[in-house]
């Protein structure tokens, strides 16, 4: 029997030894050997193989086929269900949760030639994700605003909502997924000043728990100039609430 990946040395073993295990084992002993984290909104794209993936949906299929019979489900004869279990694998592997298994997305950056240096307003941004306690989904909208300087990174309007879905498609918690989602524009953008707001509603509030179908969550991030300026955060939040209404 294996010895789990998490409980043994950070020793990693021979590509041959590791194809005798099941994907998901092979894919967390890289991990473990290179004393990556590996937590739920945690990229892991770099340690996945060619072919992978789709092993790794065949044992996630094979483990909700597992749950459904303990939830004492007759998946045989149901007809509803009979294809549940495969469909949810491919959900969370291909959709979901594929900011987990897939690289980031490739970004264009142009050179500031102009010097650019005034406020700019990228939102509202579509935000679908999953709270990491429940697995049920998170639905809102982000704004980003950035203040760019002479040395800055230029990045299209598109590629912000590529690289927002590309966080958030990981079970998440909001506080952390913003945080995740403004270390990413940082470093390509390289801005004195990065603001991130995101409001969304909670399923995991609607759907059991209190069951309030009212609450929703905000909660925002800033960085450089917009912390030290109060004027120029005020007007990236009265500009915010302008679009927000619009």
């Amino acid at each position: 029997m294996a010895t789990r990946p998490d409980t043994i040395t950070r020793i990693l073993p021979s590509e041959a030894d590791l194809a005798r295990l099941p994907a998901s084992e092979r894919i967390r002993y890289r991990l473990v050997g290179a004393d990556r984290r590996y937590h739920a909104n945690d990229n892991i794209a770099a340690f996945v193989r060619p072919g992978e993936l789709a092993e790794l949906k065949a044992e996630v299929q094979a483990r909700l086929h597992d749950v459904l019979r303990a939830l004492v489900i007759d998946t045989d004869n149901d007809h509803n269900t009979q294809h549940t279990a495969e469909r949810v694998a491919r959900m969370f592997v291909d959709e979901v949760f594929r900011g987990r298994y897939a690289a980031a997305p490739k970004i264009t950056e142009f050179p500031n030639a102009s010097r650019l240096n005034e406020l700019m307003i990228v939102g509202p941004i579509s935000v679908r994700s999953a709270c990491s306690h429940h697995l049920c989904p998170i639905l809102g909208r982000v704004w980003i605003g950035i203040l760019p300087n002479e040395h800055s990174n230029l990045i299209g309007l598109s590629k912000y909502a590529r690289l927002t879905d590309w966080v958030m498609a990981r079970p998440q918690i909001q506080e952390e997924a913003v945080v995740m989602l403004a270390d990413a524009l940082q470093e390509r953008v390289k801005p004195d000043g990065l603001a991130i707001v995101m409001e969304a509603d909670h399923f995991c509030m609607h759907w059991r728990g209190v069951k309030d179908d009212d609450s929703a969550m905000t909660n925002s991030v800033m960085r450089g100039a917009f912390l030290k300026d109060p004027n120029l955060r005020r007007e990236f939040l009265s500009l915010m609430a302008k679009k927000a209404e619009g």
